[in-house]
């Protein structure tokens, strides 16, 4: 039996490696490896006090443009161009980090259960997907394919929250708790929004061309405003759904309309005997400032 096993291994492996040899696609063997250490290399770089890695900010930085380099030449054809890449993400480091700053103090500001910036740097799973977020989306607008993907589905894998790499989101930037979190590559997220645990910020439809297949590079997603705040299990959906300055989004409200500024949204429910219809829970739309 041990034999039969063995050889019926060798075979596959010989199988699979004959179908290798015909896939001229690109190697990326380790690349997914070398994403998510670059990750981790410049979060701790950028916050050595709270670093998983006890090393210097300068030899983290090292180590992570070593994989980033690796990375980029991976999925870029021309070396001249992953160097300049490579060159604008570090330099870009500054103002990533300051957005971060600006993230941990809205974070401890909104939660009372926060003692102190430093146990939202350690504890918050949230705070490592935004970090990642932040990271991925300056090679994200320098139009680098795939690898703004891969972090930010190594962000996702560790704290079960989604955030597209080409989402547009703001400075004061919070998600408590965050689970089941699901931002769409293209919504845009003004400056100092909150947001709780099974928020999706999704697509309503899918348009297809004449043979069917999906039309991308459209807008799919909603705009969120300035000092909003969207609580647990809220799904809001569709590109030309925006959510005005100052709203407050209620628990469990699914959204695929516009809501002007100020005003709160909640999820209200109808008692009826009648079988259940789309009408039995509807939104209910009230003037935040007057309540």
């Amino acid at each position: 039996m041990k034999r039969k096993a063995k050889q019926a291994a060798l075979d596959a492996a010989q199988a699979l490696q004959a179908e290798s040899a015909q896939n001229t696609q690109t190697d990326f063997r380790g690349f997914r490896r070398r994403a998510e250490r670059m990750t981790d290399c410049v979060i701790d770089a950028m916050f050595p006090r709270h670093a998983k890695t006890p090393a210097a900010p300068k030899r983290m930085l090292r180590e992570a443009s070593k994989h980033l380099v690796r990375c980029l030449s991976t999925v870029l054809s021309d070396a001249d161009r992953a160097e300049a890449i490579a060159g604008t993400f570090f330099g870009a480091l500054p103002e990533v980090f300051g957005m971060l700053r600006a993230d941990l103090e809205a974070a401890y500001r909104g939660d009372p259960a926060a003692h102190s910036v430093d146990e939202i740097i350690l504890c918050y799973p949230a705070f490592f997907a935004i970090c990642t977020y932040r990271l991925a989306h300056v090679l994200y607008r320098a139009g680098v394919p795939l690898l703004p993907r891969v972090m930010t589905e190594y962000a996702h894998q560790k704290t079960g929250i989604d955030i597209h790499p080409g989402a547009q989101i703001g400075e004061e930037f919070f998600i408590d708790h965050g689970t089941g979190v699901v931002i769409g590559e293209t919504c845009t997220i003004g400056r100092n929004v909150k947001i709780y645990q099974h928020v999706t910020l999704g697509a309503k439809s899918f348009n297809v061309d004449g043979s069917g297949a999906l039309v991308k590079g459209i807008k799919r997603h909603p705009d969120i405003g300035d000092r909003v705040v969207i609580y647990s299990g809220a799904t809001i959906l569709g590109g030309e759904t925006q959510i005005g300055n100052d709203c407050i989004i209620g628990g469990s409200v699914w959204l695929t309309h516009s809501v002007e500024a100020g005003k709160m949204v909640l999820a209200r429910s109808t008692v009826t005997d009648a079988p259940l219809t789309r009408d039995v829970m509807h939104a209910s739309v009230l003037d935040s400032a007057l309540l």
